[in-house]
């Protein structure tokens, strides 16, 4: 009977975590598709054929407006890269399309605190800043042929199809006249339901891994493993083993957030927590997918140079907000567990989950089954992806 308790009250802390941030995941993916909607691939690819300081800032404000889904940026990023895109400015797209993306600063306001939302957009240009100082000072033209011959063998990763599809409204005409349209309701549900698609594995593992941890391992742990009891030294690990927790929880996307959750209230730092994050682009899996992608050199480059860039930025961040004050009180945090109630959350819920199937509604109507079945697909099928998206009313 112990064991089923066990259980039932990790699933209880999953059910409510789920329950508090669903309309706030409806309404950032919602705004999410809405601006992918409206931003064509083809202008991406033209605009980033060189490292120079615009052509990144360029690839971040991209990468913003693209899926948050961690597997899809990566498999975008080698995309743009094949096509003729410089590797830091494929690097600094991938970054910004996982890190400062509008769904993943709703959920962390709604979980964690607005802190932590300014934090995450400070962060990521940062990192993205420290990743092209440092690739201006490793990377040799060597290896960057080497990995795109590698990149042109068109090894499969995962989300492949979901990455070469360009579900941006084609029409001309202003930006209004284009989202108003059929074309733009189509576009915007067809980004809706496929974002959806591609995080919610990772969504629903977090959530369960964040229950169950929050559930099975107490505080008392995470307080030692942070040394949460020092809080210089505090400081000056949470960066470090932040990535590290990342790499080894096999979480990415908007997925790894109920995870910072419980590491935020074990008594991770403020710079830690982020550092951790950022850190889903160096998962295990992922690390496997660059190693295909690019070969087994640049994997292991890019590896030191994302956890430095991430640990470096997680300091910066820390030093930053604790200067100006703006790190709250982790003895106030906590993990939603008092299940559903009928307050404004359920309201929201409500509404939002009336906006999504309407959305959903429109993606079957308008031949999005068939697109999930190609999410998957090879990397060199991307034309006929495009064609099929482009045309589809």
């Amino acid at each position: 009977m112990s064991l089923i308790r066990a259980i039932v009250h990790a699933l209880s802390i999953t059910g409510s975590m789920t329950w508090e941030i669903t309309w706030a995941l409806i309404l950032g993916f919602g705004l999410s598709a809405i601006v992918q909607a409206l931003v064509r691939r083809s202008t991406i690819v033209r605009l980033l054929g060189d490292d120079r300081p615009r052509t990144l800032a360029r690839a971040a404000g991209f990468g913003a407006a693209s899926s948050s889904c961690s597997y899809a940026a990566v498999a975008l990023a080698r995309s743009l890269f094949r096509k003729g895109a410089s590797f830091t400015a494929a690097m600094a797209f991938e970054i910004a399309s996982t890190n400062l993306v509008i769904e993943l600063g709703v959920i962390l306001a709604l979980l964690m605190g607005w802190q932590f939302t300014l934090a995450e957009f400070t962060g990521g240009p940062i990192m993205i800043v420290l990743i092209a100082v440092l690739f201006r000072l490793t990377l040799r033209e060597r290896l960057v042929r080497e990995a795109r011959v590698n990149a042109d063998r068109g090894i499969a990763g995962l989300m492949e199809g979901h990455a070469a599809m360009d579900m941006s409204v084609q029409r001309p005409g202003s930006l209004a006249s284009r989202l108003f349209s059929r074309d733009g309701y189509t576009a915007v549900a067809h980004v809706f339901v496929m974002e959806w698609a591609a995080i919610l594995r990772d969504l629903i593992i977090g959530l369960i891994a964040a229950g169950a941890i929050a559930a099975w391992v107490p505080d008392r742990f995470w307080r030692v493993f942070f040394i949460a009891s020092h809080p210089l030294a505090a400081k000056v690990w949470g960066p470090l083993i932040g990535p590290f927790v990342a790499i080894l929880s096999f979480v990415c996307s908007i997925g790894n957030i109920p995870l910072a959750v419980v590491l935020w209230k074990g008594g991770i730092s403020f710079g830690g927590v982020i550092a951790f994050i950022f850190a889903d682009l160096i998962i295990a899996p992922i690390l496997n997918i660059y190693r295909k992608y690019y070969g087994a050199r640049m994997a292991l480059f890019l590896l030191g140079t994302f956890y430095a860039a991430m640990a470096a930025a997680g300091y910066v961040v820390e030093l930053v907000f604790g200067g100006l004050g703006l790190i709250p009180d982790p003895a106030r945090a906590k993990i939603p567990d008092q299940g559903v109630s009928w307050d404004y959350t359920s309201w929201l819920n409500i509404v939002f989950l009336i906006l999504a199937a309407a959305l959903i509604v429109r993606f079957v109507r308008t031949g999005g089954v068939a697109m999930l079945r190609m999410m998957g697909g090879s990397p060199d099928n991307h034309e006929h992806m495009d064609t099929h998206v482009s045309h589809t009313h």
